[in-house]
């Protein structure tokens, strides 16, 4: 009886136990994404490609995060689901609410014209702008 038990002890600390490749392969991919999404600014991507782009490599480290680090991938599918389902829905309901606010945005230039406000610039402009001010308060002395 004995023996049963402690092969039943020994398989468990078996299936705890994961490779190191595993890890590693998975920390080398994170370097990766994070590269990927640092050469996002340095090639100055604008608009709805930078954001995509910075969204989708968030959202790749996170779930690489989740599945290995943390050990979802080796867990049920009632857990993962408890875990990974509220997330996805309110992904789900966000993407809703993007949808109508571009549509409403959309409706409202179509009738109304474009506001001023909306106009985009770019973050150079800002910089610019701000280097410009900070040498004018420093010749007054302030």
């Amino acid at each position: 009886m004995e023996n049963v038990a402690t092969q039943e002890t020994e398989s468990h600390e078996d299936e705890a136990q994961h490779p190191i490749g595993v890890y590693l392969k998975v920390w080398i991919l994170l370097f990766v994404i994070s590269g990927l999404s640092y050469a996002v600014d340095y090639f100055d991507l604008q608009g709805m490609v930078r954001w995509s782009l910075i969204i989708i490599f968030m959202l790749l480290k996170a779930g690489l995060i989740i599945a290995v680090f943390m050990h979802v991938m080796w867990e049920r599918m009632a857990l993962i689901t408890a875990i990974l389902g509220p997330p996805l829905l309110l992904i789900t309901l966000i993407a809703f609410m993007v949808s109508e606010g571009l549509y409403v945005f959309g409706n409202r230039v179509d009738y109304m014209g474009r506001p001023a406000a909306a106009e985009r610039i770019h973050v150079a402009d800002v910089i610019h702008h701000d280097e410009e001010h900070g040498e004018e308060a420093m010749e007054e002395g302030h």
